[in-house]
């Protein structure tokens, strides 16, 4: 599995800042009431409410057939169309504020690791059910080359040379070393505990060995 790589940004609302400017101001009120209702701000909800009225006003302006009137509704226009704009780019960053990159980040690198684990867990239980079918596998041998099966980063105690032994959490290279001489003498082991009696280990690594072990008959 790759490295999991950064979501692309969205658009973080630059459809929405832009209706004003696009509409001439009269998406002003609808802009605003979507924000409002979004964010659940009555401050919004006022500016939507006052854009509304600026919307209102122009058409009735522009409709009157009076000089002032239609003199007042483009007044009216001129402030809905640009002060309306301007709210809305000024208003965008808290409205769609910039996604945790971050987070989101450490959300995927946490779902790859239960991933990891659930694949540990799957190829564990072909070990118990069928061990000749573990062994074709290749389950728990990084060492033995093509291998196509993902069984997670599991390590066969049981038959990988030292240098892999090596990569379970915890081991030292005297641990190590005790875990050949045992396998040698007394066989394979078949779980985490047995390792840690036999050879003689730090209750603090059986935990870790657990996690990453499997034991190939």
């Amino acid at each position: 599995m790759g490295v999991p790589q950064p979501p692309s940004p969205p658009s973080q609302g630059l459809g929405w800042a832009v209706v004003p400017l696009l509409t001439a101001g009269f998406g002003a009120p609808v802009s605003f009431l979507y924000a409002a209702l979004r964010r659940r701000s009555p401050a919004l909800g006022v500016a939507a409410a006052g854009y509304g009225a600026g919307v209102v006003g122009t058409v009735l302006g522009f409709g009157s057939g009076s000089v002032a009137g239609i003199g007042l509704g483009l007044l009216l226009f001129i402030l809905t169309w640009t002060v309306g704009t301007a709210h809305a780019l000024i208003a965008r960053p808290r409205i769609y504020p910039r996604p945790d990159m971050r987070g989101q980040m450490n959300e995927q690198v946490v779902a790859m690791a239960r991933q990891r684990r659930s694949l540990r867990d799957a190829a564990r239980k072909i070990v118990a059910e069928d061990p000749v079918l573990a062994r074709e596998l290749r389950i728990g041998r990084p060492d033995l080359m093509p291998r196509q099966f993902d069984d997670g980063g599991l390590i066969d105690v049981n038959h990988v040379p030292p240098e892999v032994l090596s990569r379970l959490p915890g081991l030292t290279y005297e641990m190590v070393d005790r875990i050949m001489q045992s396998r040698g003498q007394g066989g394979g082991f078949v779980s985490a505990e047995e390792v840690a009696v036999r050879c003689d280990l730090p209750p603090s690594v059986v935990s870790d060995i657990a996690e990453y072990a499997v034991f190939v008959r």
